[in-house]
């Protein structure tokens, strides 16, 4: 789905589907992603190791499948903002946002890039563009940039209407690990008191319109955040699923080989990835 397709369809509030890209990078994975019905990927480099250059490559990939690629910056830095829409990116996903500067800079940033200097400053604290035809310019160079806003922590919790309405953002971004260590209960995803934060987060996001993007890693935690009205779906991530897929595929094969070979030796599933 083409990012301005992406777009339409949140504002008329249906879901979108998709997953985080943190391991995959040859572009062979090519033919994979051209069969994945996937809307749209958001391409980790908050704790991926991509470069630059492989940024850039996996955007141009997605792109041409007519996948959206929204790149999920190191931290809240707006040069970072800058960078992801130099490689090409669809939009961006700010994580860790606290405070409404830090959401002001890096979405006015995305709004408004390439402007720099005293002019951008000018426009985070007062909307005033060097001109009426500079404002134009920026708006139509950017009507299809998607920002989303990552609330992972109580502090931007207890806030999240104020941090929604400081700046045009398109989503609401909420990492379950994140959160539940901010809340003091790390990865209890079905803690009362987790299950309530998402219902505030997304009953603010949902009054104004914002779609919220929740990134659950198993089918039942993202059957859970979509009854409870997220709608920018981010399900698991290239490692989740592949891993998942291995063995559960391994594990139908050895049941067959048993009842044709007899014993056959188990192996226990294990999960071996660390999400973040």
């Amino acid at each position: 789905m083409k990012p301005a397709d992406l777009k339409a369809a949140l504002k008329a509030r249906k879901p979108v589907f998709g997953f985080m890209i943190s391991a995959t990078s040859s572009m062979r994975w090519g033919r994979m992603f051209a069969g994945s019905t996937l809307d749209f990927v958001v391409i980790d480099s908050e704790h991926g190791s991509r470069d630059r250059q492989l940024i850039a490559d996996t955007v141009q990939q997605m792109q041409y499948l007519n996948i959206t690629a929204i790149v999920r910056t190191p931290n809240t830095d707006e040069v970072y903002v800058a960078m992801a829409l130099d490689a090409g990116a669809d939009g961006v996903l700010v994580p860790y946002c606290e405070t409404l500067d830090e959401v002001k800079h890096a979405c006015v940033k995305l709004r408004t890039h390439p402007l720099k200097g005293e002019y951008y400053e000018r426009v985070v604290a007062t909307g005033e563009y060097p001109s009426e035809k500079s404002k134009a310019y920026l708006a139509n160079r950017h009507k299809d940039h998607i920002f989303i806003m990552g609330v992972e922590s109580k502090p931007a919790a207890d806030h999240v209407g104020d941090m929604i309405d400081c700046a045009d953002i398109d989503a609401v971004f909420i990492g379950p690990n994140d959160m539940t260590t901010s809340l003091g209960i790390p990865d209890e995803n079905d803690n009362p008191i987790y299950l309530d934060t998402l219902k505030k987060v997304i009953g603010e996001a949902d009054k104004r319109g914002i779609p919220t993007m929740i990134h659950q890693q198993s089918i039942a935690t993202t059957a859970k955040a979509i009854e409870l009205g997220a709608r920018f779906i981010m399900h698991s991530s290239d490692q989740g699923i592949l891993l998942r897929a291995t063995q559960n595929e391994f594990a139908e094969i050895r049941e067959i080989a048993a009842r044709k070979h007899g014993s056959v030796t188990s192996v226990e599933a294990e999960d071996t990835l660390d999400v973040v």
